[in-house]
Parts: structure tokens; C-alpha cells; sequence
């Protein structure tokens, strides 16, 4: 099969032939008070004019550091604010690039600029000199209007914005006035996006954009003509430019008040473009629409908007909004200067707006099945619902790429820096209208694999010599057909029974192992589970343990099942612990569970095995009588001391015992101080903060652990740790065994029954009842390059200088050359090699994000392929591999690499390769690396894709416009700019957390949601439609949802109708409502249905149960909601989207220059 024709629509699938015997295929056919401190960027004055165009290539530039004062080492009480008690943690990440380039410091102007008078500040807040205030530096980015115009014959891909001048570091930190501060009036402006002039003019119509440019307002200077070409439609012949949401131009001159003298740099000249790229088309700039498709056929000029095979085009923009500048209230005027009160601040509703960019691709592609056939097809976003048909691609629920367009040869990827990157989810549970992958049995033969590379059968295989040989997708190696597996080809050259094998026509399927793919050559056991509960002083008088053997009664009938089957093949066993260990005989023919205690942990041994772990169903009165005694038992316990490495190791030595694998569920209370392996002192510093010994709070006390987490990966142990701590407990160092082991960490601070137990317990159903596979090795696979292929068609041997592939069951390696190789993994595992991924256990919520580079030269004609290839072991014992196939698009133009890229992916992969880099380097590094790669992006855009245009215009490709606002979130998040509430802890769990996390949680855990909630009708059954995270969204007279994946507020504005009030509080005013309420009443009355169901849906939604704070205006709670309105500044000195925004041109036109 050629892998670039698309499968032809898929015909009901035929019965399975007589010689495939336990091939599944029942439904085969039919698949189912104080103030912020100022912004860490110095003013925006406009565009530099006269900047030199070349700089000394061997200096280097660092930016000056600027650190925030040390905090208190004092740890937060238990009724402050934090991750525990609010949920768990709220942060963000970023990546770094291995190479850093040499970033020239803000204070360095390109010229001379003349700088608004500035008001002085403290030293600490000064890294590049004074910078203005907050009211300066709006009225300074002021003035900014919408226009511009698109060239119809080029293809549009990109997206402007304006010009700073010498402005700050971003990674600059700032002191924190403390959680409940209160922000500067009029600091964030209002949202949404802008569609026409900023000025009186008459509305206009534009023609569907694609790019954006976003102009400084600078006056006077020779300025690009403002359209070319003939008129487009709904273009008048006279009057103003075309009207286009992404281009942010300067206002018309207006009149000056007498007296008034301009002053400021005249207006840069046109740029012209060096070093073009011989062949690459230049792209003009347009404005809002998505561009989001693959282009297969794509020529030089683009023919117009997409079609994405068969997913509707981009809709008719809105009709413009006349915006008048002299509305737009100017900050402070009687404190500007003169020359800056004609001036306006920026429009936050004309630069790109995450809320709207997500509301179009709803309406542009939510209504059409995503149909898989189409090689390198951009998927709708994540925050899209849709509905995916499996036609020989896998589903972006599985796969989902940086780029769906790889560039050919590795100096492109180098010149664009755009990570290539795949983030994979093994297991993701797909929605109940989509079909679970077939599950395949070849027999005792075992699934069909490529001889050279080990490659598994798929759609991509070529079969040739009528049907009795296949050439290997993968590596061109020629292969004979099993004669069991032999079929004929049709006319086309496709086997007549494709559309009868999954593994023929599908991008996702499984195969039943054969006993070659298990251990020792012997089939598995069922795994088992067993639960450890810490029942020291604490774990008892929170009332923890009675809660949770309670709970546990009735948890144990809901273990994973597999097949309809009545029960399930999991055994469980029970250990509690504090210094000691005590193991529980619950065999069925006991009368009452019997008692064995372990004192000596150094040396820990299992002290039993028949009786310990046991069928559910058998030993149900035994485990019922055990549960009901654990609490009585150690009711009057003094003990408060813990260990924790012991306990983990009785565990996996449990396992190793019965031959099986399984899942330990650990809860632990405190830091484990008593003498004992992994012994554990307190090393909280806050001192550490923002100094080069930082990196130290995130690294593990000991190597122990993870030597522990490599025996328990043996064994195929997974490790999931629930924390109940009330104080410091080192997550950093415990997390390390449930990190390496595919497990999980959940964190609840200062823990009480009354506020967390519906949390808790709603985690551990969750947690207990998903679908595990165990004991699990996954290998991503690529396609070869140009020059292999070549030479294996010339009959060459492979080259040994490659990646090495190896079998899973094999242990002599097979080399065989890449085009592009996977060198870089991120997320909760172990690896003992480069190429194997090894998890003790992978669940359906957990990821594995993949790097690419590339080896060799890549062909635009054939493409790239990536294979994923897991073996684990069901919940009911059984040994598979799960598959799954994508096929990318290779180009030899960096356009269609911006064309095809995915936002959301991108920034998925730069956290996590950002809170990896704090492991190792000071966390000021990481965001300076972030900010580079970022600009690094942005500038080769514009320095080859996009048309030329002023200086002192931001252009952003269509697919990347979001780029600048989710990374700002990433920067500002609690791992790499944390706020003085923020303990050590919160921010280790938080690093681990989103290490695992797939691209729909970290896209709302970083830009969260906010809903209004009194807006729409009460008896719409649709979700509110969420508008953008800032206080200036706020309306005091309504009620709004935020979340983020792991936080729920309920945020109620200090005006709202007393009606609406009595309906959701049952209290008659505001005042009566209770601040941190965590629970809403349960109210016969519309408003209170709709927002309690709107509420559960949204948990439903998300992997962890979010548990929800009710925060009234102008209480106390206030800030700690205010900290994920992330557009705004931050209280730890984050920028504002605005002001991030300006500082990326600033970066972007130095590399440039």
C-alpha cells in the first residue's frame, strides 16, 4: 500500500476466514490593600528606529540577573492557602533548548531612543534601570488599531503585533507583597477579540484571514502600502484599508492639543528580508481564521482557504466593531508627560485571543467526524469535541504531534527550532461512541513482524509478488508472507481481506502475545493489589483511617474487570505501618484475620505468603473483619514516627513472592524520620529560592529510592502514594519511586474528614477502578531516511552507526539508519536502555512524551511513520501489544512547517522539558532558555515566511498565535516564578504532576477556564461560553466558574441580585454567604440545578476530583483566585499578556537584527 493515497472509504468488514481462528471481530463493520510590584518589562515606546543591522556575532550578552529578596523559611499553616487545601497545586512549565543562543540584554538599545520619563523605583525592582509605572506603560502600548490587508495569491500564515524598545529581562523575579495584595485598578485590560479599526471609521468586511500583524503606534516614518493587488471582496474603492482582527496598525494622525510638541523616533523603514531561502514562498500576512489543515497537494500559491478533506472551512468573519481611541480611557493623564497623553493603552481585545481561537475551531470542525485516512492531517484541538473514525491513522486521543508537517533535513528543523516531538497516550479511553481497539490473535505464531527492524504489520506495509512477499514501511526490508497469512491483491495492489484485518486498515489494534513475549517464557499471573496504611498518631486522630477502611468495604466489589466478566482476577492483600510493619493473614478459612508484625525493617521480609493475598470473593467476611478492627486497633496509638522505604520493599517483596505484578496504594501522613532504609531529615530552605543551589529542592535527599524504583520496575511493581501531610514532607524525594514506576502522587495538606473526605474518596474510587496494564515495555519506532532507502534498494547492508532497535523478546540489537529517531522521553517511567520505555504500570490518564531528531535526510514523496508499540499485562492477566501508526507529512519549506503545527502540543512539550531542566539548572536559566527558543521560533517565521512588512510589526504564524500567551502562563507558574505562599512541596508535586499530563490537562491547567455563569439562559443545557482569564472579565454584578484541572472556584461578584443569591445560597445577601464554602446546597430551583450539574460535569471531565472554594469579592480568598487569571500580572512578578507580548518583539527583532 502507498502511503500516500488515502484509504478508500472503509465497506463493512467480512467474516473472519476459517484459517484465523480467535481473530475478535464482533462489530468489526460498525465501530462505535497592597500593590503589585510593576511589570518586569520596561516601557514600550514604539518602534527603534535605526538599529544596527549587524552585531558582533562572538559577544555575549547575558542578561543581568535581578532576584527577589529571600522568603521565610516558615512553612505555611495549615490555614493558609495552598496546594493541599485549595487542591493540588497550581503551575506551569516551559522547555529549554539544549543550545542556548547568546540573547542580548534589554538595556542595549539598537539606536537612540528616547524613553518616557519614568517614575524612580527601588533598586531591587531596577535589573535594566527605572522602569515606569504600570499607568505609564499602558498609556505608552496605547493607540494600537486593527488594519492591513492580504494579498489573495499568497498563502496566508501569519499574525502581527507592535514594537517595543529597550525593555526588561523576563525572568527578572519580584517581590511577593503577599497572597492577599490586591492588583493596581485598570492593570489587566479587556478581553476578546477585536474585529476592526481603532478608530471612527466605516465597517468594512474582510476576506477570511490567516495571518496577524500588530503594530506599534509610532509616528511619522515611511509606512508599507496598506494594500496591493486587486480589491477583495467587500473592499470599497475608497475610504480606509481592509479590515482584519490581526493586524494591529497605527491610528490616522490626530489633531494635537495646542502647545503640545511631538517627540519620539520617527517610524522605522520597511524591513527588507536577508538571506531569503532560494524556493520559499513568502507568506502574507492576514488576519483571525484557521489555517489548521494539512495542504497534501499544496503549490506554490495558495489556492485558498482549506478543505481538510472533510472538515468545513473557516467561517465569514464578523462584521468589524468601530472602536473610537478618544473611549479608551487613558490611565493617570495629569501624570503623563505631555507628549503621552494622546497616547492609549493596547487593546487587549486585538491581540490574539485563546477564547476565540478555541470557539472558532468549535464551530469550524466540531460538527464533522475526524476521519484518520489523510497522512499528516492536522486534528481539531483538544478543547474541540469530536468524534474520530479510525481509518488506518491513529487517533489524536493516542498520538498527538508538535508538527503534522516534519522538515526534511535537520539544518531546517535546527533553523526553525521547532521541537519534534509526539505526545503519547498508550491507553486513553476513548468516549463511549468510539470503538475500543480489536484485539487480534495470529496463534501460536504470534503477530507478523518485520525481519530487519522488527516492525509490527500495519496499513503502511507494501505488499508485492502477488501478495506473497511485503516490503517493510519501516526499514524496505523484503519479507516473505507466512503461508497461513497469504492472501491475494486486488487491482490496486492491496490485499483483498484489508479491510478485514484491523492491523490492515486501522492505525490502532491490539495482539494477543505469545508466551516468547513474557518473562522467564511464562505466562502472567492476575496482578495484585495491596494496600499500605500508615496508622502512626497523625493518620489516626485526622480520623483518616477510619475513613478509609470504611470506604474500602465496599471499594473492593469495583475492582478492574475485564470482558463483561462477573468478577475480577485481582487479589488483594493489607499491610498498616508505622515503625513497624504488620502483615494480615486474611485467608478465606480463617475465622478472624491474623496479625504478623515485622520489626526489623532493615532487612525486610515477607513473613507469610499463602493467606496474604487473597480472591475478594472468597475471603469476604475475613477482609470485612479486618477493616472493621484496623481502626480499634490503633486507636489509642502514640506513635509518630514513620518509615517509608520499608514498606514499598515488603511490597514488591510480596510480588516477587506470588510471581505477579501489581499496584501498591501507599497513605502516608509525614517525612519518615524513624532509623530505618530511606531515612529522611527536613531540608526545606527558602533561602535556596532563586539561587543556583535551587535545583537542589527538586532533586531526591538520597539515591536510595531510586534504586528501590529500579527493583520494583523489575518486578513489575507499581507504586500510587496518597499524602495526607501537615507539614514539610519532602514530596520530592517520595515521589521518586512513583514517578519511576508509572504510579501516581495525590497530595492533601492538613487533611480534615469534614472538608477533604468527598476529594479523597472520590480519587481513590477513581484511582482503584481504572484500567491498569502491568509489567509494561513501549518503543517508538520511525521510518528510514532518503539515503537508506536508497541505498537499500541497491541491495546495501544496514549501517551499524545508528540508532539500534531491538526486539522486545531478542536480545541482539538490529541496526537499522533513521530518518528521524526518537532521543528524548518525558513522563513516569524507567529506562535501563535508549530505546525502551519500561513502566511497572501505565493507566489511561498517564502520557509518554517523545523527541525526535533527525538521522538522516527525510523524503517529501513517501513521508515520515511513527510505530508505538506496547507489552503489558491486562487487569486479567493476559499479555498484548498495542499499536499505534501515524504517518506525518515531510517539506522542504519552513511555510509548511508553520502551517502544520500544533499550539497546544508545543507547549505540553516545553513544560515538561522546562521542569526537567530545574533538576539541573537554576530555574532563571530555564525561563531565559524558554524565552530564547520561543523567539527563535518566532524569528525565522518572520525572517522567511512572512511578506515584508515595518519593523515594527510582530508577525506570528496563523497555527502559533497563541504561542506568546501560553507561554507567559508557563513562565509564570509556581515551579519556575513562585510566590512567597508557595512551599517546596507544592511545587515538587505540581513538576511531577505535569511530567504525566496529556495535552488537554496541561492546556487548561495553564490558561484555565472561566465560565460566567448568570449570562446565559438558565435553561440552555450547553456550557456558558468561558471568556479570558482577567479581572478585567469581572463583573461584579455576576457569578463565575474558574477551573484548571485540579482547582475549582466559584467566584460571586459583591452586586449580584439578591435573587440569584437566595437561589444558589439559600441565604437572602452577600454577606451572608460563607467564604471557602466547598459544598453549594442542594436547592429545588433552576439556577441551582444548572450550576451543581455544571459543576459535576466538569469534574467528570478531568482525571482528579476538583474540589470546590466559593471566593467573594474583596474577601481574602480573593487573591488566591486572582493568582489564575493568568493574563494579568502576577503578585510574584509575572508579566501581563500584554506586556510578554511586547517583550517577545523585543527579543524576536534582536535576533533579527
Amino acid at each position: 500500500m502507498n502511503v500516500n493515497q488515502s484509504a478508500p472509504p472503509v465497506p463493512p468488514f467480512g467474516q473472519p476466514q476459517p484459517v484465523y481462528q480467535g481473530y475478535h471481530q464482533s462489530s468489526y463493520g460498525g465501530q462505535p490593600g497592597s500593590t503589585a510590584p510593576t511589570t518586569p518589562y520596561g516601557a514600550y515606546n514604539g518602534p527603534v528606529p535605526g538599529y544596527q543591522q549587524t552585531s558582533p556575532p562572538s559577544v555575549s550578552r547575558a542578561p543581568p540577573s535581578s532576584e527577589a529578596p529571600p522568603a521565610s523559611t516558615a512553612q505555611a499553616p495549615c490555614g493558609q492557602a495552598s496546594y493541599g487545601q485549595f487542591g493540588q497545586g497550581d503551575v506551569q512549565n516551559g522547555p529549554s533548548s539544549t543550545v542556548q543562543m547568546q540573547r542580548f540584554p534589554g538595556s542595549q538599545p539598537f539606536g537612540s531612543v528616547p524613553l518616557a520619563p519614568v517614575v524612580s523605583q527601588p533598586t531591587v525592582l531596577q535589573p535594566y534601570g527605572p522602569p515606569p509605572t504600570s499607568a505609564q506603560v499602558t498609556a505608552q502600548l496605547a493607540g494600537m488599531q486593527i488594519s492591513g490587508a492580504v494579498a489573495p495569491a499568497l498563502p496566508p500564515v501569519g499574525l502581527g503585533y507592535g514594537s517595543p524598545a529597550s525593555l526588561a529581562s523576563a525572568s527578572g523575579s519580584f517581590p511577593n507583597p503577599g497572597l492577599y495584595g490586591s492588583y493596581p485598578q485598570g492593570q489587566a485590560p479587556p478581553l476578546s477579540q477585536a474585529q476592526g479599526h481603532l478608530g471612527a471609521q466605516p465597517p468594512q468586511r474582510s476576506a477570511p484571514p490567516q495571518a496577524s500583524t500588530f503594530t506599534s503606534p509610532a509616528s511619522g516614518g515611511p509606512r508599507m502600502p496598506s494594500m496591493t493587488g486587486p480589491f477583495l471582496p467587500g473592499q470599497g474603492f475608497g475610504g480606509p484599508s481592509l479590515s482584519q482582527p490581526n493586524h494591529v496598525s497605527s491610528p490616522p494622525p490626530q489633531a494635537l492639543p495646542p502647545g503640545t510638541q511631538m517627540t519620539g523616533p520617527p517610524g522605522p523603514p520597511p524591513s527588507m528580508h536577508s538571506s531569503q531561502q532560494p524556493g520559499y514562498q513568502l507568506q502574507q500576512n492576514g488576519s483571525f481564521g484557521p489555517a489548521r489543515g494539512p495542504q497534501p497537494n499544496y503549490g506554490s500559491p495558495y489556492p485558498g482557504a482549506p478543505t481538510f478533506g472533510s472538515q468545513p472551512g473557516p467561517p465569514q468573519p464578523l462584521p468589524p466593531k468601530r472602536l473610537d481611541p478618544d473611549a479608551i480611557p487613558s490611565p493617570q493623564l495629569n501624570e503623563l508627560p505631555p507628549q503621552q497623553k494622546t497616547r492609549h493603552r493596547i487593546d487587549p481585545d486585538a491581540i490574539p485571543s485563546p477564547i476565540q481561537v478555541i470557539e472558532d475551531d468549535r464551530n469550524n470542525r466540531g460538527s464533522e467526524p475526524f476521519v484518520t485516512g489523510v497522512r499528516g492531517q492536522v486534528p481539531p484541538l483538544v478543547t474541540t469535541n469530536f468524534l474520530v473514525k479510525d481509518q488506518g491513522n491513529a487517533s489524536p486521543r493516542y498520538i498527538r504531534c508538535t508538527s503534522y508537517n516534519i522538515p526534511c533535513t535537520s539544518d531546517m528543523a535546527k533553523q526553525a527550532q521547532v521541537p519534534l516531538a509526539a505526545v503519547i497516550k498508550p491507553l486513553a479511553r476513548l468516549p463511549p461512541e468510539e470503538a475500543s481497539p480489536y484485539v487480534v490473535d495470529h496463534g501460536e505464531s504470534g503477530p507478523l513482524r518485520c525481519n530487519r527492524c522488527k516492525a509490527y504489520m500495519c496499513p503502511f506495509m507494501q505488499f508485492i509478488e502477488g501478495g506473497r512477499r511485503f516490503q517493510c514501511c519501516f526499514c524496505s526490508c523484503i519479507n516473505d508472507v507466512p503461508p497461513q497469512y497469504f492472501q491475494h491483491l486486488d487491482h490496486t495492489g492491496k490485499r483483498v481481506d484489508a479491510y478485514d484485518r484491523p492491523e490492515l486498515s486501522l492505525g490502532s489494534y491490539e495482539f494477543l502475545a505469545t508466551v516468547d513475549y513474557c518473562k522467564n517464557n511464562k505466562f502472567p499471573s492476575p496482578p495484585a493489589f495491596i494496600f499500605m496504611i500508615d496508622v502512626s498518631y497523625n493518620a489516626i486522630r485526622s480520623g483518616l483511617v477510619r475513613l478509609l477502611c470504611e470506604e474500602l468495604k465496599s471499594l473492593l466489589d469495583f475492582l478492574p474487570r475485564e470482558g463483561g466478566t462477573e468478577e475480577s482476577a485481582i487479589r488483594v492483600g493489607f499491610v498498616t505501618y508505622n515503625k513497624v510493619l504488620h502483615f494480615y493473614n486474611v485467608k478465606s478459612s480463617l475465622a478472624q484475620p491474623q496479625m504478623m508484625v515485622v520489626s526489623d525493617v532493615a532487612d525486610m521480609f515477607v513473613p507469610l505468603l499463602d493467606g496474604f493475598l487473597v480472591n475478594v470473593s472468597e475471603s469476604r467476611a475475613v477482609i470485612t473483619s479486618l477493616l472493621d478492627q484496623i481502626p480499634e486497633m490503633f486507636a489509642d496509638t502514640r506513635e509518630t514516627e514513620t518509615v517509608f522505604a520499608p514498606v514499598i520493599q515488603a511490597g514488591m517483596e510480596a510480588l516477587k513472592a506470588a510471581e505477579c505484578a501489581g499496584k501498591l496504594f501507599l497513605f502516608h501522613t509525614s517525612l519518615p524520620i524513624a532509623e530505618a532504609p530511606g531515612k529522611l531529615k527536613n531540608r526545606d530552605d527558602r533561602k535556596l529560592i532563586n539561587t543556583d543551589k535551587e535545583k537542589t529542592l527538586f532533586q531526591p535527599q538520597t539515591g536510595a529510592y531510586q534504586t528501590l524504583a529500579k527493583e520494583c520496575v523489575a518486578q513489575g511493581c507499581c507504586v500510587d502514594l496518597f499524602l495526607f501531610p501537615n507539614q514539610y514532607v519532602d514530596v520530592a524525594t517520595l515521589s521518586v519511586v512513583p514517578q519511576l514506576t508509572g504510579g501516581s502522587v495525590y497530595k492533601y495538606a492538613c487533611f480534615q474528614v469534614e472538608n477533604d473526605q468527598e476529594r479523597f474518596l472520590s480519587d481513590l474510587r477513581r484511582d482503584v477502578q481504572k484500567v491498569v496494564g502491568f509489567d509494561a515495555v513501549m518503543r517508538v519506532r520511525t521510518s528510514t531516511g532518503q539515503s537508506w532507502l536508497e541505498k537499500s534498494r541497491l541491495g546495501a547492508k544496514p549501517g551499524r552507526e545508528a540508532s539500534g532497535i531491538y526486539d522486545i523478546c531478542s536480545p541482539d540489537p538490529i541496526h537499522v539508519v533513521s530518518g528521524i529517531r526518537a532521543v528524548d522521553f518525558f513522563g513516569a517511567f524507567y529506562m535501563s536502555n535508549t530505546t525502551d520505555v519500561e513502566l511497572a504500570g501505565l493507566d489511561g490518564d498517564k502520557t509518554v512524551t517523545v523527541e525526535f531528531k533527525h538521522d538522516d535526510r527525510l523524503n517529501e514523496e513517501s513521508g515520515a511513520l511513527l510505530q508505538c508499540a506496547l507489552l503489558y499485562t491486562s487487569c486479567a492477566g493476559q499479555r498484548r501489544l498495542r499499536i499505534h501508526n501515524l504517518a506525518l507529512n515531510c517539506c522542504t519549506q519552513l511555510a509548511d512547517l508553520y502551517r502544520n503545527c500544533e499550539t497546544d502540543t508545543l507547549i505540553n512539550y516545553m513544560a515538561k522539558f522546562a521542569y526537567r531542566g530545574v533538576l539541573n539548572s537554576p530555574v532563571k536559566t530555564v525561563r531565559d532558555t524558554l524565552i530564547t527558543q520561543c523567539a527563535q521560533i518566532l524569528a525565522c517565521y518572520r525572517k522567511n515566511c512572512a511578506s515584508p512588512s515595518s519593523a515594527g510589526q510582530l508577525i506570528l504564524p496563523e497555527c502559533m498565535k497563541l504561542l506568546p500567551v501560553y507561554l507567559n502562563c508557563v513562565l509564570k507558574s509556581d515551579v519556575l516564578q513562585p510566590g512567597a505562599e508557595v512551599t517546596t512541596d507544592d511545587r515538587a508535586y505540581v513538576r511531577q504532576l505535569v511530567t504525566s499530563m496529556d495535552v488537554a490537562e496541561t492546556n487548561v491547567f495553564f490558561y484555565p477556564r472561566l465560565l460566567p455563569l448568570t449570562k446565559s439562559p438558565i435553561e440552555s443545557a450547553t456550557e456558558p461560553p468561558a471568556v479570558r482569564a482577567s479581572e478585567e472579565r469581572l463583573s461584579n454584578g455576576d457569578i463565575y466558574l474558574l477551573e484548571n484541572g485540579l482547582n475549582l472556584f466559584l467566584w460571586v461578584g459583591a452586586s449580584v441580585q439578591q435573587g440569584v443569591v437566595q437561589s444558589l445560597f439559600n441565604v437572602s445577601s452577600f454577606s451572608q454567604i460563607t467564604s471557602g464554602l466547598s459544598v453549594l446546597p442542594v436547592l429545588d430551583n433552576p439556577l441551582s440545578k444548572k450550576v451543581r450539574g455544571l459543576i459535576d460535569s466538569l469534574r467528570a471531565q478531568r482525571s482528579r476530583y476538583m474540589k470546590l472554594i466559593v471566593v467573594k469579592q474583596e474577601d481574602k480568598l480573593e487573591m488566591l483566585f486572582k493568582h489564575f487569571l493568568v493574563e494579568d500580572k502576577s503578585l510574584s512578578g509575572g508579566a501581563s499578556y500584554v506586556d510578554f507580548l511586547c517583550h517577545m518583539h523585543k527579543e524576536i527583532r534582536q535576533l533579527l537584527s
